[in-house]
């Protein structure tokens, strides 16, 4: 399997980086109540630091904003076209979804489609992240099941890779199967790697998680997009699928369906757990990678619009969509505003030394 000619890695002797406050406070009647410390990293195709805040070689792990690598392989391997999947079936590979009844549909769809059901998925039920996924199937008196998973696509494809190469669907979740150590080698080559210094635990979904720093999961964004406005055809097939299928990614009211759909393919947004996401801006090649300390996903969403905007993703004024993710209200038990989310000042400091 072949990984394209990425540019070539640019020195930072002389370089210089913008600094950025993210850090996210929550306040109750204009008393700063908590406070969580932000950390980012916003890189170009060529490894150059742009941007950072707080410590952007931080070393976490990066959950479920690998996606788009792990199923790499597969793409790349043509085994899209010979099981009838196609754009929708790439985004929920992709996805982190809400488990509504279109998510479920098209992740049974998908096993179908390779002669398995549920039965073979290694990921466990949970109840579906969309709040409407949710109370739909409450209303329809249903149970979860391992489909309503949100990494349920991607374990589908996982599955379908196996099949491709030709060895045992059993245990394809086990960090030494080879669908799982060519993830591995799939992740660092896009994060410019070498593949051993990857930590490698185990997912909330059962599979590998890989651990990384910042700025090298920012690369791997930006190589992404770079990679598909310069013709791979693998990375464009992927950028494509999770831009112009953002509900499959997300689902309703999920911050990534709402940031693509408002963006409308400029960006490519995908989040992870304790506070981990990874964005590209897919025409300009950057790649940015933020992490909430404390894992809070309440302030990982005002940090990453705090990032696009100090770069001019957005005009002066957000998308009336994205506001409620800015400022983002703490209510009493009686639905009353008593303090807000949010950032102390936007994030535009001046720039200093990297």
């Amino acid at each position: 399997m072949t990984i394209p000619d990425f540019p070539p890695i640019a020195s930072r002797e002389h370089t210089t980086a913008r600094r950025l406050q993210l850090d996210v406070e929550v306040t109750r009647s204009g008393l700063v109540e908590s406070r969580h410390r932000v950390h980012a990293a916003v890189v170009d195709a060529h490894g150059q630091l742009l941007a950072s805040a707080g410590d952007p070689t931080l070393r976490t792990w990066w959950r479920s904003c690998a996606k788009p690598f792990q199923v790499m392989a597969l793409v790349r391997d043509g085994g899209l076209a010979p099981l009838g999947w196609s754009v929708d079936e790439l985004a929920l590979a992709c996805a982190s979804h809400g488990g509504e009844p279109e998510h479920v549909a098209l992740a049974e769809s998908m096993l179908h489609a390779i002669g398995l059901d549920e039965s073979h998925l290694a990921c466990g039920p949970h109840e579906p992240l969309a709040e409407r996924g949710a109370r739909m199937l409450r209303d329809a008196g249903g149970r979860w099941t391992r489909v309503h998973n949100n990494c349920s696509g991607k374990h589908t494809a996982m599955l379908a890779r196996a099949q491709q190469l030709g060895v045992a669907t059993t245990g394809y979740h086990v960090a030494t199967h080879p669908v799982q150590e060519e993830g591995r080698r799939m992740v660092a080559a896009w994060a410019g790697l070498r593949e051993e210094t990857l930590a490698v635990g185990t997912d909330g979904c059962g599979v590998s998680v890989f651990a990384l720093p910042l700025e090298n999961m920012a690369l791997a964004y930006a190589r992404l997009a770079w990679s598909a406005t310069a013709g791979d055809m693998a990375a464009a097939r992927i950028v494509s699928a999770m831009t112009t299928r953002p509900f499959l990614v997300g689902g309703t009211e999920r911050f990534d369906t709402v940031l693509m759909e408002a963006c409308g393919g400029r960006v490519l947004c995908k989040i992870g757990a304790e506070g981990v996401h990874t964005l590209a801006l897919v025409e300009r090649g950057i790649g940015i990678a933020v992490k909430v300390e404390d894992g809070a996903a309440r302030a990982q969403y005002p940090a990453v619009l705090a990032v696009l905007r100090a770069l001019d993703v957005f005009d002066d004024v957000l998308p009336p969509s994205l506001q409620p993710w800015w400022d983002r209200p703490v209510r009493n038990t009686r639905q009353e505003q008593v303090g807000v989310i949010g950032l102390p000042m936007v994030a535009t400091q001046a720039t200093e030394p990297s």
